[in-house]
């Protein structure tokens, strides 16, 4: 049996020897983790990273400096898509080793629903096993309890932007329809509700991807899973406010019964929308979640979505980018985001963008026109049309930091969990509205 390697965490800079600003060092006893300056996260995930690239996969975090951002750290560095390490936390205080395994239950399970392939990982296998997991984070399970419309069901129920998008795959599309509610009042008010994008692999439609823009397309659906991931983390933490999780799930498939450019869908709301670009269908999905939402006068309405290069092109996989016309609530999402160490930024939604959907034949477009369209902004307008009040309550965001392509120097290839602890924290806030 192989033993871990003790890993110790120092505040001094390595000898020299090592190189300059070197974030790791080994001794007799292990491998050190050097973190100086103020900065105390950023090295220790580089280190656990190093360490990963050695092939070092069995490690024990030792001695008196860890504590809970720290070891969190190491861990996210340590991860990655393969199975193949073993991590053994320091010894915490009671609250913080606690909050280490919450953290890391929630995260490992949508990391890893989000790097299963698209075949493991349908629409109908996202709402099940979503709704399993927030049944397994609740003390009660009996305070969960959700529904799934999938198929013709949809189109019956009115669901139209699903039921579209999904209709060109031979596997159905759904919609997870989760309630959660520690009250015990079947008329206990909605504090929140939570919309995810979940389409389980995203070809383009009739506006096909590039292949090198498409074998990624497994993880479009981990705007969905970072939802779960929050909303379970927030409940292992101890939430005791009434939630609704809606997930929007589908393939993006081509298909003699796939929907077609020029195609207009008529929401519930009688918002009619022209289909200009099919690759643009993570926002014909969520419309249908935000409507749903709308049911319950939620006083926060948050959407998470894989939903425009653009987004991604502007800030990297390194932040989520947020939009919202609320900016008290905005505010209080960066704050969030800051405290627990992960990136988040905002980008401009303003009114005039809500007039860039311009269409001759319905309300809107689906996609913004002119060269220079701002397609992250306009993307977010689009939502704003079936959000009741749209101005107070709602934020979205654009998930570009859930699942990377390449390695880097913190974290491995595939999907991060970054964004997960930020919406729990928003969900536990009691000032958050």
């Amino acid at each position: 049996m192989t033993e871990k390697m003790l890993v110790t965490l120092s505040h001094e800079p390595a000898a020299d020897v090592w190189g300059s600003n070197a974030v790791v060092s080994f001794g007799v006893q292990g491998a050190i983790v050097h973190a100086t300056g103020d900065d105390k996260i950023t090295p220790v995930q580089q280190a656990a990273r190093r360490l990963d690239m050695q092939g070092v996969r069995k490690v024990k975090l030792d001695g008196e400096n860890w504590d809970l951002e720290t070891a969190w750290a190491f861990y996210q560095g340590l991860r990655g898509p393969k199975p193949v390490f073993d991590f053994e936390a320091p010894v915490l205080e009671n609250a913080a080793q606690k909050a280490l395994k919450d953290r890391i239950v929630a995260t490992d399970w949508v990391c890893e629903i989000i790097n299963e392939t698209a075949e493991e990982v349908g629409p109908q296998q996202l709402a099940v096993r979503a709704g399993e997991f927030i049944k397994s984070q609740a003390p009660h399970p009996e305070h969960v309890s959700y529904k799934i419309v999938s198929g013709a069901d949809l189109l019956e129920q009115g669901w139209v932007g699903v039921h579209t998008v999904g209709r060109g795959s031979a596997r159905k599309p759904a919609m997870l329809q989760l309630d959660y509610n520690p009250t015990g009042d079947e008329n206990a008010e909605v504090f929140a509700c939570i919309i995810g994008k979940g389409i389980t692999f995203d070809s383009g439609g009739y506006s096909i991807k590039q292949s090198s823009f498409m074998d990624s397309m497994k993880a479009d659906m981990g705007g969905a899973a970072m939802a779960t991931g929050g909303l379970g983390l927030a409940i292992a933490q101890g939430l005791n406010k009434r939630v609704k999780l809606i997930l929007c799930c589908a393939e993006n498939m081509i298909s003699s019964n796939a929907y077609k450019l020029g195609d207009i869908i008529t929401y519930k709301n009688g918002v009619t929308v022209e289909v200009l670009n099919s690759d643009a269908e993570g926002r014909l999905v969520l419309a249908d979640g935000l409507l749903y939402a709308n049911e319950f006068s939620p006083a926060l309405t948050i959407d998470c979505a894989t939903l425009t290069g653009a987004a991604k092109m502007a800030l990297g996989n390194d932040y989520h980018a947020l939009f919202s016309f609320d900016q008290a609530l905005a505010q209080r999402c960066l704050n969030a985001a800051d405290a627990e160490n992960e990136g988040m930024w905002q980008l401009p939604l303003a009114e005039f963008h809500r007039q860039m959907l311009p269409s001759n034949f319905a309300d809107m477009a689906n996609v913004g026109s002119g060269q220079y369209s701002p397609g992250a902004s306009t993307a977010a307008a689009f939502l704003s049309y079936f959000v009741d009040d749209y101005e107070k309550g709602w934020v979205h965001l654009d998930c570009s930091g859930t699942y990377r392509k390449a390695p880097s120097d913190k974290w491995a290839v595939g999907a991060t969990g970054m964004g997960v602890k930020t919406l729990a924290r928003v969900l536990l806030d009691e000032s958050a509205l």
